[in-house]
């Protein structure tokens, strides 16, 4: 029986499918041996959507991704009280955690860690998880310490978390496991203490130094005040947002607990909504991902080409140089002309460039090479490649700005550029020019 999928198998066509794997090839190769905290509320799974989240993270595993899972038990944890008819405490926002509200958390995460063994250990025909082989590792790798007293109440056995076993976690890891981890930590003395989702996923993201901690959450991310999602957020506005009454105490709970672990070393955290479904892949995998991401700096530069970039700039360019729009550059000669390069990146990735080559003695300078990956084509990212490509020309006290094209020549019109001739480029440059493929010529007054 023949190994290829037929046509039913993909729901978009071929050239689509090819064009969408070659777009999400830069993440996966940047993620791999990447360590991620996913935290999970309980509604996650009291909602039926674990066994999709399973799949996505076992996909991710096998892409060479570092999973640490920590799942929260908050409606699990009220199911068991209501079950025995007891009453829930709370102050301040904090449950009140005694011995009997201890024993229904403990058995609350007790049954969450066989539902999600479970669904990890799933090898279903025709799902990400065929013919995989998981292993979920939890222990006892927090340390917890008692929160005490708190304005005259004390909250019994709700506590925090004193220390988390690196060493542990990390040997785990790197025996190709899933690392599960429970709202629960247990003191030197053996008291055991029940602690919040958020405290647990934000101390081992920052313990572990990890590249990522993403809540998947009830929330499906954090907006503006006019109601708009906002995908970034650098540390010092999600600290402005933290103190907004615009924000609701959740989401304003989820933004500090990001902000500890960017400031803890987290290189990124993210908030993204518990129910749509492929919402971690997606954040990973898209452009702009699905819901909100905090880091130190805003992600998306314009910056100085490195000889680091040679060859993301030979791979973006190549298209354009076979159907003729551009003309040919081996790599040695991007490499050897990279100090002329600018280049647009976002969260590592490099999705356009432009080249500017000055002509000081006929204060001029040439636009070269400007191009946009296609994706993102029609997003203004070509504008702001044009525009910083001048900026710098002025800087070099260049009074004029000129292009050659084949193909694109009502892009630059629009933007100020002007139809010449040849006898106006620098006298280097015309001794250079192809007759055979007879590029326009347009210069802008800068």
């Amino acid at each position: 029986m023949s190994n290829t999928p037929t046509s039913d198998e993909f729901p978009v066509n071929s050239q689509t499918f090819v064009e969408w794997l070659r777009r999400v090839a830069p993440y996966i190769h940047a993620f791999r041996g990447r360590t991620f905290v996913v935290a999970i509320e309980g509604e996650m799974v009291k909602q039926g959507f674990l066994n999709t989240l399973a799949q996505d993270l076992s996909l991710l595993h096998a892409m060479g991704m570092r999973i640490v899972l920590v799942c929260g038990s908050r409606p699990q944890v009220e199911e068991q009280l209501a079950l025995r008819n007891i009453q829930p405490q709370f102050h301040k926002g904090w449950r009140v955690t005694d011995k009997a509200a201890l024993e229904c958390a403990m058995e609350a995460s007790g049954e969450l860690r066989l539902d999600i063994e479970a669904a990890f250990s799933q090898g279903l025909p025709n799902t990400p998880m065929a013919h995989s082989s998981m292993r979920i590792i939890s222990g006892n790798f927090i340390t917890a310490r008692p929160m005490g007293i708190l304005e005259g109440v004390d909250l019994q056995h709700t506590g925090l978390v004193r220390k988390i076993d690196v060493t542990a976690i990390a040997q785990s890891l790197n025996n190709n496991a899933i690392v599960l981890l429970s709202p629960l930590g247990f003191s030197p003395t053996g008291e055991a203490f029940n602690l919040t989702l958020e405290d647990v996923a934000t101390s081992t993201a920052r313990a572990l130094k990890a590249d990522k901690l993403i809540f998947v959450s009830s929330i499906d991310g954090v907006y503006d005040e006019d109601g708009v999602l906002i995908e970034e957020l650098e540390l010092d506005r999600a600290r402005e947002l933290m103190q907004s009454p615009h924000q609701d105490e959740q989401t304003k709970d989820y933004l500090e607990c990001c902000v500890l672990a960017v400031q803890g070393g987290v290189e990124r955290a993210h908030i993204v909504p518990l129910k749509l479904d492929g919402s971690v892949m997606l954040e990973l995998f898209s452009h702009d991902g699905v819901g909100t991401m905090v880091s130190e700096q805003n992600l998306e530069s314009l910056r100085q080409a490195t000889f680091d970039d040679a060859g993301a700039i030979k791979t973006l360019i190549e298209p354009l140089e076979i159907n003729g729009t551009l003309v040919r550059r081996g790599r040695d000669r991007i490499e050897r002309d990279i100090e002329h390069f600018t280049v647009l990146e976002h969260d590592g990735i490099l999705w356009g460039c432009a080249a500017l080559y000055p002509y000081p003695d006929e204060s001029m300078g040439e636009l070269a090479c400007l191009v946009v990956h296609p994706t993102w084509q029609g997003t203004g990212d070509g504008e702001r490649l044009l525009k910083k490509v001048e900026m710098e020309a002025r800087k070099m006290n260049l009074k004029r700005l000129f292009v050659l094209t084949t193909q694109t020549s009502h892009f630059f019109q629009k933007r100020g550029f002007v139809l010449s001739d040849l006898e106006k480029l620098p006298a280097e440059r015309k001794r250079m020019y192809d007759w055979t493929r007879k590029s326009q010529i347009l210069i802008k007054q800068l």
